[in-house]
């Protein structure tokens, strides 16, 4: 698998990714787990029918409880090929929900950002929101806030040199610890239990546009067509869709299709026969 950046077929990682969701799919129905395809993914299931053309990763969201016990329990639930990880699995992992990735697979997402593993699932938690439009639009700051924070905690301080760009990224680092940040961040998102709300947050990062009626809108999870099989959207798809994107059945023009272009990206060797000496290799030729 060539480097992103150089050209390359988005479809065979698209079919892996599918192979993926199928098994987790099978994974989470046997164990009891619920999820809804959220974001993109769902916009795609329904709009389309399947991937988005050049969408190049899934997302799917976790009811808390169920969250919780994926985290405790995900060894029995998933295949031995496929990992669960996160900052309460992994110490150096560096975001503030979680991943199912393919661990026969070699992904690096960000050279800003490292973090070794496979193609994955992007796992989000979802929680309770509070009600009413200022009281939501404090808690949204306040996440972002920390969201950022973490941005910064992690990021090489020096990225764009030594000047007043690296002050932020310091400050962080005298601030926050990784461990310490991170409980944080998961305290505010617990701090409206899911069981009892009635305005669900289906994805923070989404900020006001994923906080919808807990029973109308997100409901139990129902079968949707994404491409050959039935995986599971919500109750109100169109509604959720509609509060998300605005207008999402007219796909956006090509100059705001989001593609993550990964730095590394190899699809037949597993992430820990990975030699780190490729991306130092990488890096010397972006730099000439």
């Amino acid at each position: 698998m060539p480097f992103p950046g150089e050209k390359y077929d988005i479809r065979p990682l698209q079919l892996r990714l599918l192979e993926l969701l199928k098994e987790v799919h099978s994974a989470f129905k046997q164990a009891g787990v619920n999820y809804y395809m959220v974001d993109g993914t769902l916009l795609g299931a329904v709009r389309e029918g399947g991937f988005i053309a050049w969408d190049d990763d899934i997302d799917i969201a976790l009811p808390r409880p169920d969250y919780e016990r994926l985290i405790a329990e995900s060894r029995k639930i998933l295949p031995e090929h496929l990992e669960f990880v996160s900052f309460e699995t992994d110490d150096k992992y560096p975001l503030h929900f979680g991943k199912i990735q393919d661990s026969r697979t070699t992904l690096v997402e960000r050279p800003h950002l490292y973090y070794l593993g496979g193609i994955y699932i992007d796992i989000f938690p979802i929680d309770g929101a509070p009600e009413g439009k200022l009281r939501q639009r404090i808690y949204d700051a306040h996440y972002k806030y920390l969201k950022k924070m973490l941005y910064f905690l992690c990021r090489d301080p020096y990225r764009h040199g030594h000047g007043p760009s690296s002050w932020i990224p310091l400050l962080a680092r005298k601030m926050y610890t990784l461990p310490g940040l991170q409980r944080k961040i998961k305290r505010l998102m617990m701090k409206h239990p899911f069981e009892t709300s009635r305005i669900a947050a289906v994805n923070h990062n989404d900020g006001l546009g994923s906080m919808v009626d807990k029973e109308s809108v997100l409901g139990c999870p129902t079968p949707v067509l994404f491409e050959d099989f039935e995986a599971s959207g919500m109750r109100d798809n169109a509604a959720y869709l509609t509060q998300l994107f605005g207008d999402w059945q007219t796909p956006p023009p090509e100059g705001k299709r989001h593609q993550h272009h990964f730095y590394y990206l190899d699809l037949e060797h597993p992430y820990r026969d990975f030699d780190a000496s490729v991306l130092e290799q990488k890096g010397s030729k972006e730099e000439v």
